[in-house]
Formats: C-alpha cells, sequence, structure tokens
C-alpha cells in the first residue's frame, strides 16, 4: 500500500466492514457484498477508516476523493503561519542612526508574526566592551516592547552575544 493512498475496491482485506452508501445511509456488510454494492452505484469501495471496528468503507468516486483531499490539504498548508527568524547584526560601536534604522526593521519584522535575533559581533578588542553589547540590546529590547518580548535573554557564543526577540501575542 502506498504511503497516504486509501486502500479501494480489491485492496481491502477485511471480512467485514462498515459502507457508508452515497445516500449516506450505512450497513455492516462482508467485503464482497460491499464491493458489489459500490459497482452497482459504478463507483469505488473507498476505505476511509481503517483502525475503526469494523473498517469504515465508503461508495465514491475514487478520483474525486483523491482530489477532495488534495484539495483540503493545500487549503491546510495555505492556513499555516510559518514563523521565520529574521538576524540583525550590530558591532558594541554601532551609531545610533544604524542603531534606529536596525530597530524600525525590527519592528517591521515583528509585526509581520516573525522572530528577530538580534547578534552584536565583537572582533578583536571589543571583547573589552561586552557590557556595552549587552546595554545595545537591553535598549533594543526596550524599544520594541510594544511589538515583541525577550525569548532568550542575551548570551555569549564565542565572540557574538545573541538575543531572540519574538513577536508579542495579540489579543483579539
Amino acid at each position: 500500500m502506498a504511503e497516504d493512498k486509501p486502500r479501494v475496491n480489491e485492496e481491502i482485506d477485511h471480512e467485514k466492514v462498515r459502507v457508508i452508501k452515497p445516500d449516506e445511509s450505512h450497513d455492516i456488510v462482508d467485503i464482497e457484498t460491499a464491493i458489489d454494492i459500490a459497482f452497482e452505484h459504478e463507483m469505488d469501495l473507498v476505505e476511509v477508516a481503517p483502525d475503526a471496528d469494523p473498517p469504515v468503507c465508503k461508495v465514491y468516486d475514487f478520483g474525486k476523493y483523491m482530489y477532495e483531499k488534495k484539495k483540503k490539504e493545500k487549503e491546510q498548508k495555505k492556513k499555516q503561519n510559518i514563523v521565520e527568524l529574521k538576524e540583525l547584526r550590530f558591532r558594541p560601536h554601532t551609531d545610533d542612526h544604524d542603531l534606529e534604522f536596525k530597530t524600525r526593521h525590527a519592528r517591521e519584522f515583528l509585526e509581520d508574526g516573525n522572530k528577530v535575533k538580534a547578534t552584536v559581533q565583537f572582533r578583536g578588542r571589543d571583547m573589552l566592551y561586552t557590557e556595552k553589547g549587552e546595554e545595545l540590546l537591553y535598549n533594543l529590547a526596550d524599544d520594541l516592547d510594544d511589538v515583541g518580548k525577550i525569548e532568550s535573554k542575551p548570551k555569549m557564543e564565542g565572540r557574538r552575544m545573541i538575543m531572540i526577540i519574538s513577536p508579542e501575542k495579540k489579543n483579539n
């Protein structure tokens, strides 16, 4: 049996099944009778609930069944909200104007529902100014506290200090 594809007609290997007919009535019958009912209606017998007791099969046009199933999956995929992680990079001596510019970008990312990873990169003697980098990240978080909250506090990873800000949930 191919994954994600229900068994149809002779592929169904149960002795007794619950058959749902096109008029929505249902009976518990043996598999041969169920297949005969499907062919009387010029349709297929599709296994829709193999784990039920007895298994549930529906008299249905198999092509239409697969089409509707794919359509439903596509609709569910459309409704998914995928959160991306956007990264902003700073240096400990980042200028005020650059900071404001990047803060505006961070605000847009958070309003779109994405997370923001703020990174302060330390090079050479910059390692002496780790407090300055931490202060810069907390100032960024304060500026964005109306649209986001700190998910992970600033922490050092090698020569980088990283903080993640996630979007604030709106109460609608």
